[in-house]
């Protein structure tokens, strides 16, 4: 079994041993035993809190370099024009506190990407989206404060809203912001 330990900048595809392709879920632990996809045995022991994106290399002690790739995997992804439209899904559903991809097709319309959940669907087609239910794969944006190697540190916050409620949340950040 290949022991990958270290996260490398990705490599040209020469020096490339093998992939492993792993879907979200399995893509945000530091610890895990998989199979890639030429069938070799591996032991992710990397350190916690950066989540692997498509694209990311690893290395094993003996020099064997693997590329991560992200799996289709089921998805919703709710289509809806750029601009105002897109800000205002996306505002909505990262309230939420959900993981999103975030993207703009071919024809300029944009979209934003997350496994199905039923009442993100409903909410999104609210605010005007069209829904697509497919295989693709996930990967979201990382969050403001995701660094790699960034230590957690204390951090508190407060929301406010147009109805005039407000609420906290503590997150692991040491300085003060409102919304």
């Amino acid at each position: 079994m290949l022991e990958l330990t270290q996260r490398i900048e990705p490599t040209e595809q020469a020096e490339i041993y093998d992939t492993l392709t792993l879907p979200y879920e399995l893509r945000i632990r530091g610890r895990l035993r998989a199979t890639t996809d030429n069938g070799h045995d591996v032991g992710l022991f990397l350190d916690r809190g950066p989540v692997l994106r498509s694209g990311d290399c690893l290395q094993a002690a003996g020099g064997e370099v693997i590329r991560i790739k992200a799996a289709d995997e089921p998805v919703t992804s709710a289509h809806i024009d750029p601009g105002m439209p897109l800000a205002r899904l996306c505002y909505h559903l990262g309230n939420r506190h959900v993981s999103l991809a975030i993207g703009v097709d071919d024809k300029g319309k944009g979209w934003v990407r997350f496994p199905p959940d039923h009442v993100l669907e409903e909410l999104a087609v609210r605010l005007g989206a069209t829904l697509e239910h497919h295989q693709a794969p996930f990967d979201p944006e990382p969050g403001a404060y995701d660094k790699a190697g960034q230590e957690a540190h204390s951090h508190g916050h407060s929301h406010s809203h147009k109805s005039g409620h407000d609420h906290s949340h503590q997150h692991g950040h040491s300085h003060d912001h409102s919304h």
